[in-house]
């Protein structure tokens, strides 16, 4: 019986029929070009502004650039299959709607709770590091020093974070959006700050200072159970995965985060022109444009301090692009970097912000969790989603050490990443007639070694990001068997043909749900 099914899938028909409801309908505005600066926009973040240092300094040594490399092989090949999957199924949700056409609905609910965790920790994450370059810019212009946390109540609150996100989500939820002239003019600036290090830095590289390359192995810490370096080195014997052989493995682990991004293109898929040629040419592109500035940018930093100068201090505070240059004297250069960061990661902020209220937003639509938070309001805006969001990272970004974020996040988009991989083959036997706009090259043996990179990336990650994040998966587990399966709009569409005589497992109309479309904009 359906309601019993928790393998039913929405079709692909049914999906894209969906996206022609005029009560839902996005408008196809955005061009190959607008997703690869989209794309680059989101990406260039705190991947290159904060992680970049401060994964040479603690984790890689001047090795972090081949750290990059072995992210961003993982990424690209996962970056094919989501080419074919945006290209073929151009429905907002990405990873999640794609699961669902692939896997059924109990795994695309399992991966649309991971990709919650995924945009809502890099949210934070993003706003941490914002914060970080509020404090540079502030002391670099003024010369005084600006406290990021305030006690409240005892606990120790970063207030730029949380401020920053309540000011984005009031802006979201009035209904404000990024222009793509706007977008354009804001990743301009990002990038000619990106390439200002580069250049300004070469002349200050000191060969010295990549040696050695790859850093000797530093000693455990006293009473260290093992519960912090990666799961690798701990299963191969390894002391610790600071520095090292294990330590640039770990480290090509942590810098995935700085790829995130081309999977939020993915959600665009649905307000695209041309969703059949123009979202592969899209996420591809911004991958292999952030690839090539990401690698430059590390081999300048290390090259222009050595590796200890870049650690983190014992107050927790890391070392950030601008840091190098800071120590250097170069006081202007480090100036323009942390106020052009701080202008980039706004925007980063912004659309890793959208990007979780879409995820929340379409989950709500299908029913999975409760409808009310897809119900828009007058400027066609999702406000219970986005205020539930913004109140959700600010306590997050405001309460949580980045590092132990970072990692959560970079587990969620690896976990997702395989799922999507995977899908290609199973969507490629289940339906090999479907038209593709974009074939991901070399099925079965591209979307496999896309899997088998990103589990290995991820079994790179610590023991306790990996206790942390099967402990949410259980929780997601727990709550889709307790709400999602029996509120799911798909198996009230199949109830309601199984009442009226249809096949088993056969999709109804929309209008044969018991529950009123949300989609629709409301008054007030």
């Amino acid at each position: 019986m359906a309601r019993n099914n928790i393998f039913r899938t929405k079709s692909v028909e049914q999906s894209i029929a969906d996206t022609d409801e005029p009560r839902t309908k996005l408008r196809k505005v955005l061009t190959a070009w607008d997703l690869t600066v989209f794309g680059v926009a989101v990406v260039i973040g705190t991947g290159v502004f904060t992680l970049a240092a401060s994964t040479a300094g603690n984790m890689a040594g001047p090795a972090v650039s081949v750290s990059y490399l072995l992210a961003a092989a993982a990424c690209g090949l996962a970056a094919l299959c989501y080419a074919e999957f945006a290209s073929t199924v151009p429905v907002a949700g990405s990873a999640y709607t794609f699961s669902y056409v692939a896997f059924g609905e109990s795994i695309a609910w399992i991966l649309g709770w991971d990709l919650i965790l995924e945009f809502a920790l890099a949210a934070a994450v993003v706003s941490k590091g914002w914060s970080t370059y509020l404090a540079q810019s502030v002391e670099l212009v003024t010369g005084s020093h600006l406290p990021t946390t305030v006690s409240i109540g005892g606990v120790a609150v970063d207030w730029p974070a949380v401020l920053l996100v309540a000011v984005l989500t009031t802006m979201l939820a009035l209904g404000t959006k990024l222009s793509s002239r706007v977008n354009q003019v804001i990743t301009a600036i990002k990038i000619a700050v990106v390439l200002l290090v580069i250049v300004v830095g070469i002349s200050y590289i000191d060969p010295a200072n990549y040696s050695p390359f790859i850093p000797p192995s530093a000693a455990p810490d006293a009473g260290n159970s093992g519960h912090n370096q990666s799961l690798f080195s701990l299963v191969f014997g390894g002391q610790t995965s600071t520095y090292g052989v294990f330590g640039v493995l770990a480290a090509g682990s942590l810098l995935c985060f700085a790829f995130i991004g081309f999977d939020m293109v993915a959600t665009a898929a649905e307000e695209t022109r041309n969703p059949k040629r123009d979202m592969p040419r899209g996420i591809l592109g911004a991958l292999a444009i952030v690839t090539v500035l990401y690698i430059a940018v590390s081999l300048v930093v290390t090259g222009m301090r050595p590796y200890t100068a870049l650690k983190s201090k014992p107050d927790g505070t890391k070392a950030t692009m601008a840091t190098a240059f800071a120590d250097l004297g170069v006081d202007w250069a480090a100036t323009v970097i942390s106020i052009g960061a701080l202008v980039g990661l706004t925007t980063v902020s912004i659309v890793t912000l959208m990007g979780q209220t879409r995820v929340l937003f379409a989950m709500s639509r299908d029913g999975l969790i409760p409808r009310q938070l897809a119900v828009t309001s007058s400027r066609g805006t999702p406000v219970r989603a986005t205020v539930l969001v913004g109140v959700v990272v600010a306590a997050v970004a405001g309460l949580s050490p980045a590092d132990k974020l970072e990692e959560m996040v970079n587990i969620g988009t690896l976990s997702a990443f395989v799922l999507v991989s995977i899908g290609v083959i199973v969507l490629r036997r289940t339906r090999p007639n479907l038209p593709r706009g974009f074939r991901t090259p070399l099925v079965p043996l591209i979307p496999v070694l896309a899997s088998l990179a990103c589990l290995w990336l991820m079994f790179n990650l610590s023991v306790l990001t990996w206790l942390r994040f099967l402990v949410w998966m259980v929780i997601g587990v727990v709550i889709y068997f307790a709400y999602g399966i029996r509120h799911s709009v798909l198996g009230k569409r199949q109830r309601a043909a199984e009442g009226a005589g249809g096949a088993d497992g056969a999709e109804a109309p929309a209008e044969a749900t018991d529950t009123p479309s949300p989609d629709a904009p409301v008054r007030g």
